[in-house]
Order: C-alpha cells, then structure tokens, then sequence
C-alpha cells in the first residue's frame, strides 16, 4: 500500500497549473468563437486544449522512453474532432474553420504541456487575431476586384 507523501503530489500541482493555462488559454479562442454565434465555443476549445496538455504532460512523465506515442495520438484525436465539425450544406462547406480552430488549439494545448509558455500565448493571440478577420469583407473585396477585373 503507498502511503501519502509530499514528494509525489507537489510536481502534480505544476501540472495543474499547466492545465489551468491550457484551458483559460483555449476558453479565449472559444469565447471569439461562441460571440461570433459559432456551435463551437468556449467549452469545447478549452476542453481540446486542456485535454491536450494533460495528455502531453503524461506522455511526457509516464512515458519518458516514447512520449511522442501520446502526442502523436492527440493529432489524430483531433483529425476526428475536426472531421466531425464540417459538413456539406446545399452548395458549400462550413465548419472548416472550427476545424482548424479545434486543430491549433489543440497545438496550443501541447505547447503548454511542453512548458513552451510564450509559444502557446503568442500562438493564441496569432490564432485570435486570424479570427477576428471578418471573411464577409475579405469576399466582398474579392467580388470588387473581379468586377474590376471583367470591366477591363
């Protein structure tokens, strides 16, 4: 039987920092997303992201000889998170986007677990910041020019 002991809970509380990050972390990119009326939001970005870090993290400690096993697994995990978040509606795709919302969060989630700190947070600004272009504009340019393009 083990008995309690300091010496294996206080690297545990690191951890949970670490996943405490991962999730406020990927609770940001949702919440761009959940206000911009996405199905996606909040809960689900800092769940991949928190579930990404932990399973880094343990991959790392529980299994020092072959962490990349775990890690590797987490993409693929995600591949089918993603791959259930787009779908083919009348004449076009949606969902490509939360795809790889879900994709980079989960990048995201890995980072931290990997204690690359400022990678994950300048990785997250990047990530909002892309976001937050308005696609709406960026088409309506897009017709503008061809209209251009037709005239001449």
């Amino acid at each position: 039987m083990q008995y309690f002991s300091w010496d294996s809970i206080l690297p545990q509380v690191y951890f949970i920092g670490q996943v405490i990050l991962a999730v406020i972390l990927g609770g940001a990119v949702g919440w761009q997303r959940e206000i911009r009326g996405k199905a996606a939001g909040a809960r689900t970005y800092a769940l991949v992201t928190g579930g990404s870090a932990l399973f880094t993290i343990l991959s790392i400690s529980a299994f020092p000889a072959d962490p990349a096993r775990v890690s590797a697994q987490i993409i693929t995990g995600i591949g089918f998170l993603g791959a259930g978040a787009i779908l083919h509606k009348e004449s076009r795709i949606v969902g490509l986007t939360t795809a790889a919302g879900l994709w980079i969060s989960a990048a995201i989630g890995m980072a931290v677990g990997l204690r690359y700190y400022f990678l994950a947070v300048v990785g997250t600004l990047v990530v909002l910041a892309v976001l937050m272009i308005n696609e709406k504009k960026i088409a309506h340019v897009d017709d503008l020019h061809q209209d251009e393009i037709e005239e001449a």
